[in-house]
């Protein structure tokens, strides 16, 4: 009011002038400004970061006034990494800055919730019955089950207190523990990277008690099975900084600006320097405005362009017309690829009956007689020619990584280049036409093509000749004496690099040879080629692939590709990724700074991993902990197999015996879990804990007894019945996630069968005949409701919120103390507790070590000290890796005995003491002391860690298991134990991690750590300021003043081998299934036909046209997957709710106009959404971002009936074979790191304008209005 009055009084107010009247002071009220000033006002400013998997891991300042959180900007003291880098700050986006908006919003979950009718028929039990006895009552009772189950989704919380759902999740643990198993107890929670020790809560509780922690990498489809093929690793890549090193970068399916905001700055920076860029996607995204030049090669397509590009670079490069090979290819191949090693060739007969020689196996030293005097591993060595032409045993292979301390080999894993046998140097051979006794011998070998087939929606370019899906090429060959002298057995072999270079048809003077004339040629895999394919003009295609390997020949390798998750979420991703990293690794940009291949789908970099797993898994107490591949599991139970449409058939090579690999997919992976493959879960359907007491009974172990029992029938293995009662999963636990409403392919099944409540899927199940298991029992009614407890943590009400059946708050990122880590930076960051938690929210930490508490409580009476036995399959970076060296031999079918750790999972039994869960969760336990620490295939000492541990956190003075122990009450705690035992923060124990490496190597890498063997990073540094890690030798780069953070540096610089069968990054991949589904070499492989539309489309008209399109889900500015899609100031700048993209061509074909109301569907699901029609989109593609919440203005959908859908109601689990490979070498399971990948970019959908929009807001019937309201809800 004083503002207005001095308005009007302004002409009469006295006024006093100064500086010669060029200032004047006014008596003017001010007031008014308070407003303003308090806004802004704070009382303290908190360092904290977002838990968020978006790579972006950016510090923040949170400002608090009066205990509440007023907002947030961004931190500005990174340390400068180099002097001559730009800095690396500020970090953060548009969705970092709106987070706050969350803490005090209608979202929030403030109370613990139950079902109402779960929670009704518990307090009914718990008047009569004690807790445990309670639970059994309500799931033991069908119709009460059932109450529950099928009103999950339709709302209907009422609100609880913590000591009654801590008693109920309890009771429902020790109940299905004690009845089925603990490997019915589930837990599911993405990236720990984004919060450390608030993963490592769940994770830590459930270890304890036996429970299955499930995969997360390769479920999101993030994790790319190419990259542990070729190189024994999974995504460890270049930091955002080293892109400004480079000077010419491919964005390939990665929108840069838009998914890695923070880190964008490198990449227009860079630009500046004087990089050339060019964009690879098939839309006109962020990244294509950004780019020197733009490939838009049709969606799918990508791997046609890679071999294409692949094709200029071996034939400009190694046989050009003029001029010499580039000297700097030639030497990094040589030395840093399989490309010298040998390969064995088979005889096979074309079915018109020409006899071709195809790929076989590595030659290795057990082929060659005395086994160059190899006694350890020699079936797991591979050999080479040498300059002289003689065959040779190069260091290096993964034979030479394990065995016996002592032995002759130790020390030899490395790539020296020496051969191993008497150590001497050697140069190997490229080529067999090169060196000394070039061979004179040429033949014509067979690869598997698959550019031919024809698909609906998707170009071919069918091969001329009689066989159509076969490529026959001119290959050198060399004949090699086999066994022992005398019994006259040879073998014709070739090295990988003459087949690779014949299998991409490059021209290179032999006689009669077989390959492109120029490229020009219409043949595979020319520039002309893939235009037929693709789309994409050759002229572009060689101007971009010369210019790419010009620049990499001149720089040494400063030629990098940045890829996105795009390309991995087709059903053939392993050939678009291989195609892209055989030209890195050709161009010999591996492992060089600025070069590479930068991989960015998350906060996949743990980078504390060793120190983290411990507490994570409860390794300090128990060992092996269980985990489980997710994708596997979920399309076991949640029934997705039952209605598999693709045939095997439709994905085996040409070169296989089809007879030989027949079957469904569900029973490939039946036989990859007994084979010791892939992990079980559960595992077996007897009770773990009665198996143990079974064995007890009858006087034999434990392990001979299942055994036994396995093989003579009496004990089965759950993956081969998964409908039955005895192997469904019964509690699963969900945290820091939305399962349903973001990851979770085939939504709509995940309804139907795991929950049993109301779906929209639309197919019937194929039934007993069409689905033909041989390996899976067939049940005629799919079960419907398999989970009787769903346990969703979360700060806000998400979509898995609302089919669960107790939700629980925990506290937002500004209320918890925490870790967090990226692969785009090489700092680690605190989330701090900047306020309290609100409300009745608590810390993830606090949540499970209540639940401890509880349990150790409730389970008294009903279980005890008990033995059980766990299955673990044959892991990665251990001895197990060379358990099955040769061909594929299953147990089960009478090929081989059934041998725990080598032809089928180990068996171990561990005690769990029930009791004192709690006691063992709050405290560091003996195994860190005893047995010490490790990963990736390397072990050190870690008691003085320990000790430490004790004089920073306290003992444990309460009498009892954990007595005089460090402790981990607080997750302060929790944070401290990762970062004393970690190397990345420990510079002790960073150098004795690089000692223990050096003892395998036979070289010294401790000079990568010493300079901060002293320095220790605590909690409050990171607090005060984000600190730098240590060079570690779990990651391949280094932490260095001179060097920005790449992948492969530590394996080109010093010596390291990769973690591969050869040792080196491999263009081949040799295994049996590899060879038999057409993927040794890398190829163009078209997307598969999942059948999803032609059973639906014109079924159920509207009136509106019908159009089919490939369905893609790219990654949105408005959300990062489903967090901030439902935030207001998020939505206030989007439009206001799920819309998918579609173009004007399509638009127009189906009468739709931008903002109409339309459906996608297909037999899996259906989706409503309004339309964004926009020129950026190509024809043939409809793009949904994923993932927009199905709670924030979604209507009904006409075909379903009930609201929307997700982007995943309208997909399905498909599995592939060659990802379910185990036992041998880098094909070894290791959690998040290879198995089945959950793919969605092949499916289809049918797309319509909506006649009528329903917003389904009043019960449907009278009848119905009562229940409603009985649940709390209002009519």
């Amino acid at each position: 009011m004083s503002h207005f009055l001095d308005r009007l009084s302004y002409f009469s107010q006295p006024r006093e002038t100064f500086s010669d009247g060029h200032g004047v002071v006014t008596g003017e009220d001010r007031t008014w400004e308070d407003a303003y000033r308090n806004r802004w006002a704070h009382d303290k400013i908190v360092r904290s970061t977002h838990g968020v998997n978006c790579t972006g891991s950016c510090s923040w300042k949170i400002y608090v006034k009066g205990g509440i959180v007023t907002w947030e900007t961004q931190q500005t003291d990174y340390p400068r990494t180099r002097w001559d880098m730009p800095n690396h700050e500020p970090r953060g986006c548009a969705r970092g800055a709106s987070y706050s908006w969350y803490l005090y919003s209608a979202n929030r979950v403030k109370y613990p919730m139950v079902r109402g009718r779960l929670l009704k028929s518990w307090r009914e039990a718990r008047r009569s019955h004690a807790p445990v006895e309670a639970w059994a009552s309500i799931v033991e009772d069908d119709a009460k089950r059932r109450d529950y189950q099928k009103v999950r989704g339709l709302g209907g919380f009422v609100r609880s207190s913590w000591d009654e759902v801590n008693e109920i999740v309890a009771a429902a643990n020790v109940y299905t523990i004690k009845k089925h198993g603990p490997d019915r107890v589930i837990g599911f929670s993405p990236i720990p990277a984004m919060s450390m020790v608030s993963y490592a809560a769940g994770s830590r509780y459930l270890s304890l008690i036996g429970g299955v922690c499930m995969s997360f990498y390769d479920w999101y489809c993030d994790l790319p099975p190419a990259s542990p093929q070729v190189w024994g690793e999974q995504t460890d890549v270049p930091e955002s900084a080293d892109w400004y090193n480079s000077s010419f970068i491919i964005a390939w399916g990665s929108n840069v600006p838009q998914t890695r905001t923070p880190d964008a700055h490198f990449f227009t920076e860079v630009r500046y320097k004087g990089a050339k860029t060019v964009a690879v996607t098939p839309d006109y995204s962020e990244v294509a405005k950004l780019a020197d030049i733009w490939m838009h090669p049709k969606q799918g397509t990508d791997a046609a362009v890679a071999m294409a590009m692949g094709h200029v670079i071996l034939k400009e490069f190694y046989f050009p017309d003029q001029g010499e090979r580039s000297a700097y290819f030639d030497d990094y191949v040589r030395r840093y690829t399989d490309m010298p090693m040998l390969v064995m060739l088979k005889k096979h007969t074309l079915p018109e009956g020409e006899v071709v020689l195809v790929p076989d196996r590595y030659l290795r030293a057990s082929d060659l007689e005395g086994q160059f005097g190899q006694a350890n591993n020699p079936e797991w060595k591979t050999l080479a020619v040498d300059a002289a032409g003689e065959v040779v045993l190069p260091n290096g292979a993964i034979g030479f990584r394990w065995g016996p301390d002592g032995r002759a080999d130790q020390g030899q894993w490395n790539l020296e280049a020496k051969e191993a046998h008497h150590g001497r140097e050697v140069k190997l051979k490229l080529s067999l036409l090169e060196g000394e006794k070039p061979s004179t011998e040429t033949a014509k070998v067979g690869f598997p093509y698959f550019g031919g087939i024809e698909r609906e929606h998707f170009p071919n370019n069918v091969l001329k000749g009689e066989n159509g899906d076969v490529l026959v090429r001119t290959v050198p060959v060399q004949r090699i004496p086999l066994g022992k002298a005398g019994e006259g057995r040879e073998a014709l072999v070739a090295t990988v690099f003459d087949l690779q270079v014949a299998n991409y048809g490059v021209a290179r003077g032999l006689s009669g040879e077989l390959a492109a004339k120029d490229f020009d040629d219409d043949t595979p895999y020319t520039p002309a080629w893939q235009e037929r394919i693709t789309g994409t003009p050759r002229a572009q295609l060689i101007t971009v692939a010369r210019q790419f390997a010009e620049n990499a020949h001149k720089t040494q390798g400063r030629s990098m590709v940045i890829i996105g998750a795009a390309m991995n979420h087709w059903y053939h991703s392993d050939m678009n990724y291989r195609g892209v990293i055989n030209m890195l690794m050709m161009c010999g940009c591996i492992g060089k700074s600025g070069g590479g291949w930068a991989h960015y789908v998350g906060q996949e970099k743990l980078r504390p991993q060793t120190g983290w797993t411990a507490l994570a898994f409860a390794l300090d107490w128990i060992r092996p902990p269980r985990q489980m591949n997710s994708t596997s599991f979920f399309y076991a139970h949640t029934d997705q197999w039952r209605y598999e449409k693709l045939d095997l058939a439709e994905v085996i090579s040409p070169l296989a015996d089809k007879k030989a690999y027949a079957g469904s997919m569900i029973d490939y992976n039946v036989r990859a879990e007994r084979m010791g493959w892939l992990p079980s879960a559960p595992q077996l359907q007897t009770n773990p804990l009665q198996v143990v007491r079974d064995a007890n009974a009858v006087g034999m172990e434990p392990r001979d007894y299942a055994v036994k029992g396995l093989k003579d029938g009496s004990l089965k293995m759950s993956c081969t019945d998964p409908d039955n009662p005895a192997n469904w999963p019964r509690n699963l636990f969900v945290w820091r996630s939305n399962l349903l409403g973001s990851s979770g392919k085939g939504h709509e099944y995940f309804l139907k069968h795991l929950l049993g409540t109301s779906n929209g899927v639309q197919g019937k199940d194929l039934g007993a005949e069409e689905a033909k298991p041989a390996e899976v029992l067939w049940h005629d009614k799919a079960p419907e409701g398999k989970l009787d407890l769903l346990v969703t943590l979360d700060f806000r009400m998400s979509t898995t919120c609302l089919y669960s059946d107790i939700v629980l708050p925990t506290a937002t990122w500004y209320e918890k103390n925490d870790l967090n880590t990226s692969d785009m930076h090489p700092f680690i960051h605190p989330l701090s507790t900047a306020v309290d938690p609100a409300w009745q929210s608590r810390s993830d930490w606090d949540i499970y070590k209540g639940f401890a508490k509880k349990f150790s409580e409730v389970c008294v009476g009903h279980l005890g000290v008990e033995r059980e036995l766990v299955l673990t399959p044959l892991m990665h970076d251990s001895p197990a890796e060379l358990a099955q060296p040769f061909e594929v031999q299953d147990w089960k079918r009478g090929e081989c005995e059934l041998i725990p750790g080598k032809t089928a999972p180990n068996l171990q039994v561990v005690e769990r003491d029930y009791p004192n869960v709690y006691k063992r969760f709050t405290a560091l336990g003996p195994l860190m002391a005893k047995v010490g620490n490790g990963g990736k295939g390397i072990a050190w000492n870690t008691q003085a860690e320990v000790r430490q541990l004790g004089e920073l956190s306290g003992l444990v003075g309460a009498e009892g298991v954990s007595m005089g122990m460090p402790k981990i009450e607080s997750d302060i705690d929790a944070a401290e134990v990762v970062l004393m035992l970690a190397p990345e923060t420990n510079g002790q124990v960073a150098v004795k991690a690089w000692q223990a490496l050096g003892k395998q190597t036979g070289r010294d890498h401790t000079h990568l750590a010493i300079h901060r063997e002293d320095e220790k990073i605590r909690f409050r540094d990171i607090q005060a300021q984000p600190r730098k890690i240590i060079s570690s030798p779990t990651w391949s780069g280094i932490e260095s003043e001179t060097v920005s953070y790449n992948a492969g540096y530590t394996n080109v610089h010093e010596m390291i081998p990769w973690r591969t069968l050869t040792g080196r990054q491999q263009f081949y991949m040799d295994h049996p299934w590899m060879r038999a589904f057409g993927e040794g070499f890398s190829s163009y492989r078209p997307p598969v036909d999942l059948k999803t539309t032609a059973g639906i489309q014109g079924i159920k008209p509207n009136g509106h046209p019908e159009i089919a399109l490939n369905f893609i889900t790219p990654h949105q500015k408005w959300g990062i997957h489903s967090t901030y899609t439902d935030n207001l100031m998020m939505l206030t700048l989007s439009r206001g709710g799920p819309c998918v993209w579609i173009s004007e061509d399509d638009a127009k074909r189906a009468g739709i106009v931008d903002n109409d109301w339309i459906e996608l569907f297909n037999l899996n699901g259906a989706i409503a959404a309004r339309a964004v029609v926009s020129q950026r989109v190509n024809p043939g593609m409809v793009m949904m971002y994923h993932a927009q919440e199905k709670i924030v203005n979604t209507p009904g959908s006409e075909i379903t009936g009930a609201r929307g859908g997700i982007h995943n109601s309208v997909t399905r689990i498909v599995l592939k074979p060659t990802h379910m490979i185990g036992g041998y070498a880098q094909f070894s399971y290791g959690f998040n790191y290879y198995g089945t990948i959950g793919t969605n970019r092949d499916e289809f959908v049918v797309v319509r304008k909506m006649n009528r929009v329903d917003w389904l807001d009043t019960p449907v019937a009278d009848e119905l209005i009562v229940p409603v309201q009985a649940q709390g809800e209002v009519a």
